[in-house]
């Protein structure tokens, strides 16, 4: 009573009541983040620009010791150690890095995904997106969540659904969704993108690309995973695989595919790549890379009665290769600077433009 200057006799009346504090100022967006624009050019939306025809969408996936799921629906487990191009189109660049999984070993897994996404007038700025072991950002290289300070530039949009585990990343203007999740110390991937941005190619009327998501692992790096239960081979035809180096923790056989069959009941190649990838690495969390690439299958590809596939591809040299056409040799050349010249500027040290 007597803070208020209050008479402890006679009536009273409550106290004034106290203005609230100012609520904190809003956090300032991040380098190259623009405000939503409800007003983006029609161009920067690829079903608005598309018009009245339905577009085809076709998916990627890349998971375990890798298996490679092509936009032809083909499924394949390769040895592909080092970087390799996955997608490489007029739009975007994806680049993967495998690295053994134990010393010796021709078992592979990603450790490290770079994603390039091209300058697109009135949309976006050109942006690169990095992830590593134990590094997976929810942002671009340069800090950004968006395309930059064009107009558009929510066309392009990177979004963390698990902290450190599972971003999403929507580019509108492409009409492309791309899932980066890591699983144990391992990367995987999966695209859903349209099949006219696919086939884009940087040169008019040049051949398609030597990237992994259109044509599959070379036939050299194909790894026999049958008989199911045996050990991984080289594929029929190409050089012997190294043998596989024992894990210190290795699953019997009958062990594996119980663990399997608890995430993955139907025996479909995603169950058999799990199966696969216990036996030859020891590392339960493959488990989880093969039950979450079929759970961004579910999500991301157009055709339900696609989902599991059962029959395993191992084509003969040059057969598709032969079905999507030649292969110029300045394709290659440039293919490879380019992906150079871009990368230069994200690179530490590199000088400024």
């Amino acid at each position: 009573m007597g803070q208020h200057n209050c008479s402890r006799e006679g009536p009273t009346a409550p106290p004034r009541p106290r203005t609230p504090p100012a609520p904190p100022p809003a956090a300032p967006a991040g380098p190259g983040d623009s405000q939503e624009r409800a007003d983006s050019p029609e161009v920067c939306h690829y079903e608005q620009r598309s018009g009245p025809r339905r577009a085809n969408y076709t998916h990627c996936g890349l998971f375990g010791d890798p298996h490679l799921r092509t936009f032809t629906d083909r499924f394949q487990t390769c040895k592909v150690q080092g970087a390799w191009p996955l997608i490489d189109n007029n739009y975007l660049n994806v680049q993967v890095t495998n690295t053994p999984v134990l010393p010796g070993s021709a078992a592979t897994a990603t450790s490290k995904l770079t994603i390039i996404f091209k300058n697109f007038p009135e949309c976006v700025d050109q942006k690169v997106y990095q992830a590593e072991m134990d590094e997976l950002p929810a942002a671009f290289a340069d800090g950004s969540r968006n395309g930059g300070d064009q107009h558009g530039a929510n066309s392009l949009r990177i979004t963390e659904k698990v902290s450190g585990r599972h971003v999403e990343i929507q580019a509108r203007y492409i009409g492309t969704t791309i899932v980066v999740r890591q699983v144990g110390r391992y990367l995987t991937f999966a695209v859903r993108m349209p099949e006219e941005v696919v086939r884009a190619e940087e040169e008019q009327g040049g051949g398609q690309g030597l990237y992994l998501c259109l044509r599959g692992c070379p036939r050299s790096q194909q790894i026999d995973v049958q008989p199911l239960g045996g050990p991984p081979g080289a594929a029929a035809g190409s050089a012997p695989a190294p043998a596989a180096a024992a894990a210190p923790d290795t699953f019997p056989y009958e062990t594996a595919a119980a663990k399997c069959k608890e995430r993955l009941p139907v025996e479909d190649l995603y169950y058999q790549a799990c199966v696969f990838d216990l036996l030859t690495t020891g590392d339960a969390n493959f488990t989880l890379a093969a039950y979450y690439a079929l759970e961004d299958v579910k999500m991301l590809h157009s055709d339900k009665d696609k989902l599991h596939l059962y029959d395993r591809t191992q084509e003969a040299p040059g057969r598709a290769a032969a079905a999507m056409g030649p292969i110029p040799a300045s394709r290659l050349l440039l293919g490879g600077l380019l992906l150079l010249g871009l990368l230069l500027p994200v690179l530490p040290g590199a000088p400024a433009a």
